[in-house]
């Protein structure tokens, strides 16, 4: 999830006043969620929301690259990042206009990688060794192009199929059903395992040239860290002091992508010089910003993504049950950021048919993306929750702009070309840093826990562990699940690869099954009843569908029971919140 979760928005709004916690309202806001800025404004704060997303956007199919054999061929890459950022304009759109309703951009999601390197990592579709090594990779030879395009269709499959189970979850209102069973103990060690079993991808990216990749964290860490208070003064347009200066949290928001940027330069300075090694058997070798110069040239102007443009999916047992196990964690996630977009927009907290639609719409998303072949799906980008906050602008129409900039950028080829030739060893000291916060926003869910309590600390503890240890032991030893059942022995192998789904699994039984209070589980400020908004009319205007469309076909009765749980620590965080917990009922 991108630059975001390194960007902890310190504004007065939210801070504590007589030691209560307040909640943004409409008032504080430059633009309410129902305003429409002037056009000029739209569109600088539409580009900024894209700016924003862009780690995560990305960092997900350079992630894949290796296992979809596509580590030398950086053209397709670049396809890739087209195709993710037009999915997740059109996503954007949907969710705004039919989903929750809410300013939430919608991109790839983690939560999709770790089911989908297992899948990959089966016998079946492990990358031929002549893939691995560049000089006999021919990028446009039938072979290779068939190498990729069938494992991407795979992928795209199993996501399509998975995405069918999301919507049924969220039109069906079944969510709220599912969340009475999921506290911080089964949520902790899920999201923690998301990032912790790529430190190896991340080790070797960096690995490459250390020293690139230890400039790219440290500015990283300087601009995220120790500058994040330093305001910028630039020029601005308002509607009462017109032309004046104002400042800009740049490196507050911006962090990653300073960061990046700055090392892509360095690299193309001591390429340029010849610092580094021209050969390409030499340490540091990748570090060259002109190994991948040719995608440039070679990359159309102008690409339009559509359906079905690698081929036919195909669907595989084995890594529907996978994916399914990632739409899971994709959920619980986006509920967090529904709950904390609406308080950091002044909105009334949404209602449950707004959240069983804005679920189920994720859940096309996710369709759209396998249809498409972004090799993952799509989700609610907490970071751009953050940026909301940050800006004071929680119009509806800077999404609706966002996404139809992520749409633009999608089209011109030129600009995913441009991405794809970050060198190698900058993309691994990014990976460094983001998925360590990723980690640890995973672990912050367990301050609603009694960590004094024995019985959480070895829930925790056995299933992080488990959740390293199983999938290495069955990686390292495959031929030891054999049932007979050819399609049972793949379920069976990705889905005990998947760290995430062992650890949460273990959480989630463990945390049910052991005796213990409501409070020792943190479930007193975790399940909280959704509170009854007092701004009914506004609630209706602001999570009502547009065009006079009724809501009563996307209400369901199943939904209307069960009180649905937010996950504060979680995307709170992650979306720069500290805003402490809500009236909490009991249980």
């Amino acid at each position: 999830r991108g630059d975001g979760v390194l960007s902890s928005h310190e504004s007065d709004k939210g801070r504590k006043k007589d030691g209560q916690l307040k909640t943004p309202s409409s008032s504080q806001l430059a633009y309410g969620i129902l305003d429409i800025p002037p056009w000029y404004l739209c569109i600088f704060l539409g580009i900024q929301h894209f700016l924003t997303a862009l780690g995560g956007l990305v960092a997900v199919p350079l992630i894949l690259a290796k296992d979809l054999c596509l580590q030398h061929d950086p053209l397709t890459q670049s396809y890739l990042i087209s195709t993710i950022f037009f999915v997740s304009g059109i996503c954007t759109l949907l969710q705004v206009f039919l989903g929750i309703r809410l300013p939430i951009l919608q991109g790839g999601t983690f939560a999709f990688l770790a089911p989908s390197l297992a899948m990959l990592s089966l016998p079946t579709w492990k990358c031929p060794t002549w893939t691995l090594n560049a000089s006999l990779v021919n990028t446009s030879s039938p072979e290779f192009t068939e190498e990729w395009q069938k494992r991407i269709r795979e992928l795209q499959g199993a996501v399509m199929v998975a995405s069918c189970v999301q919507m049924l979850v969220g039109f069906s209102g079944l969510i709220g059903f599912l969340m009475r069973f999921i506290g911080p103990l089964t949520i902790a060690p899920t999201i923690s395992l998301v990032a912790l079993p790529l430190f190896d991808s991340a080790g070797d990216n960096a690995g490459i040239h250390w020293g690139i990749a230890v400039a790219t964290i440290f500015l990283i860490v300087l601009f995220s860290q120790y500058l994040k208070n330093i305001a910028v003064p630039v020029p601005v347009y308002g509607r009462e002091k017109k032309c004046h200066t104002s400042k800009l949290y740049l490196f507050q928001v911006f962090p990653v992508l300073l960061g990046l940027c700055i090392s892509w330069l360095l690299c193309f300075v001591l390429t340029v010089t010849d610092a580094l090694p021209s050969a390409p058997t030499a340490y540091g070798y990748l570090a060259r910003t002109d190994t991948r110069g040719n995608i440039l040239s070679q990359a159309p102007w102008f690409r339009f993504p559509y359906p079905g443009q690698w081929g036919l999916p195909t669907i595989s047992l084995a890594g529907v049950f996978g994916i399914i196990a990632g739409v899971i964690s994709s959920m619980v996630e986006s509920i967090g950021d529904y709950y904390a977009c609406a308080r950091m927009v002044g909105a009334p907290p949404p209602p449950k048919h707004a959240i069983n639609r804005g679920i189920g719409i994720e859940g096309l998303g996710c369709l759209l993306a396998g249809a498409w072949g972004t090799g993952n799906g799509t989700t609610s980008y907490s970071e751009n929750v953050g940026a909301l906050g940050i800006t004071r602008v929680g119009s509806r129409m800077v999404i609706v702009v966002a996404g139809c900039v992520l749409l633009l950028m999608g089209i011109f080829g030129k600009i995913g070309a441009a991405f794809a030739t970050i060198p190698t060893p900058v993309i691994g000291g990014m990976f460094l840093v983001m998925f360590g916060v990723i980690t640890a926003v995973g672990i912050s869910n367990l301050q609603h826990v009694d960590l004094n309590s024995s019985r959480n600390l070895f829930i925790f503890g056995f299933s992080i562990f488990c959740g390293l240890a199983i999938p290495n032991w069955v990686n390292k030893n495959p031929e030891r699940l054999h049932t007979g059942i050819l399609q049972l022995d793949q379920v069976i192998q990705v889905l005990l690869t998947t760290g995430m789904f062992v650890g949460g699994f273990l959480g989630f039984l463990l945390d049910n099954t052991i005796p213990g209070s409501l409070e020792e589980r943190g479930l007193l400020a975790w399940n909280q009843v959704q509170e009854e908004s007092e701004e009914t009319a506004k609630a209706l205007e602001v999570y009502g569908l547009p065009w006079g469309i009724g809501t009563r076909f996307c209400v369901s009765s199943c939904g209307s029971e069960p009180a649905l749980a937010l996950p504060p620590g979680h995307l709170r965080r992650v979306a720069g919140e500290r805003r402490g917990h809500p009236h909490v009922r009991g249980p």
